[in-house]
């Protein structure tokens, strides 16, 4: 009986093996996928540019803040920072951050020039081409 069955199965019409395997896609629509990989890449990279502190979870702080910074060196710097309502020097190198001074009383700082409207900048010269 069972010899039976194996004559039927080998009797019956062959099928190709993975017929019914979805096909591969091909170039054009491996394309489309790395498009939209790379896009998706972009606009992460734009929206963590976006947002203070998104995904590593740093957020400006109120009692710390660099107030002035001079580059000494290729990995060099002198900073003053405010550390609630003292101002301290502090050298960073690429060996790490060493305290150099606490200043006596917080360092005067000039305020940034402001920077002028882009928009009546853009419409003074386009007034002066025309």
């Amino acid at each position: 009986m069972h010899t039976l069955a194996l004559l039927a199965a080998a009797a019956a019409p062959a099928q190709k093996i993975g017929q019914h395997a979805p096909s591969t896609p091909g170039i054009g629509g491996a394309l489309v996928g790395l498009i939209l990989v790379l896009g998706l890449i972009l606009g992460m990279a734009w929206l963590l540019k976006r947002l203070p502190g998104a995904g590593l979870g740093i957020r400006p702080s109120e009692q710390l803040r660099v107030v002035s910074m001079l580059s000494v060196g290729a990995k060099e710097r002198v900073l003053v920072i405010e550390v609630g309502k003292e101002h301290l020097l502090i050298g960073v190198s690429a060996g790490g951050i060493t305290a150099l001074h606490t200043l006596p009383e917080p360092l005067v700082v000039a305020p940034a020039p402001t920077m002028p409207n882009f928009a009546e900048l853009l419409a003074k010269r386009l007034r002066k081409e025309t």
